[in-house]
């Protein structure tokens, strides 16, 4: 799989008078635009509340995912974070507003974190991964890393997180098993 830096993906959408339709993903025009990935699998997750933030997460070789994030109810600030070792953009971000309105869809690569936050209540958000959930393979940074420093959108109330979460070690305690490609993480683009 060719590596990449994360991209915004936004599938044009066809409407009548009964509604909408819209392909969520499509091989030929992810190869044409570049991405030579095979996804394995289709997750989705439902955040009950305002602030609920899910990440930043990773799978580590062998079982390393890239993801392709959409939300497909109510609305999230999504983030991708490089953690490839020797990255000149190393603990570096990007993120995008996704809704299920407008119907973007984040890309986020093998070597890069990933976390979102919830900005309504009841969101649901769909993603389809590379490899499948390993649980020996799993890890994480802690959400509110001061080195990483994303400027999360937090409610009055704060962050909602899961236990697991919460102790996730920081950046400076974690040795990256991802290795830099060459291509340092660049301003997000719309395909």
């Amino acid at each position: 799989m060719k590596n990449f830096t994360p991209a915004l993906l936004r599938a044009p959408r066809f409407g009548d008078a009964r509604g909408w339709f819209m392909e969520t993903y499509s091989e030929a025009r992810a190869r044409a635009a570049g991405f030579d990935v095979h996804f394995v699998q289709d997750n989705q997750s439902f955040s009950a509340n305002t602030g609920t933030i899910r990440g930043l997460h990773f799978q580590r070789p062998p079982h390393a995912q890239a993801k392709l994030v959409r939300c497909v109810r109510g609305s999230i600030m999504d983030y991708a974070v490089d953690l490839r070792r020797g990255s000149p953009t190393y603990g570096k971000w990007v993120g995008a507003k996704l809704t299920a309105e407008g119907g973007e869809q984040l890309f986020v690569p093998v070597g890069f974190g990933h976390a979102f936050i919830t900005l309504e209540p009841d969101v649901e958000v769909a993603y389809k991964v590379t490899d499948v959930y390993a649980p020996d393979c799993d890890g994480g940074i802690v959400w509110n890393d001061q080195t990483i420093n994303i400027d999360w959108p937090l409610p009055a109330s704060g962050a909602i997180l899961s236990d697991k979460d919460k102790i996730l070690p920081t950046l400076a305690e974690f040795d990256s098993p991802f290795e830099y490609d060459g291509q340092p993480l660049e301003p997000l683009a719309a395909l």
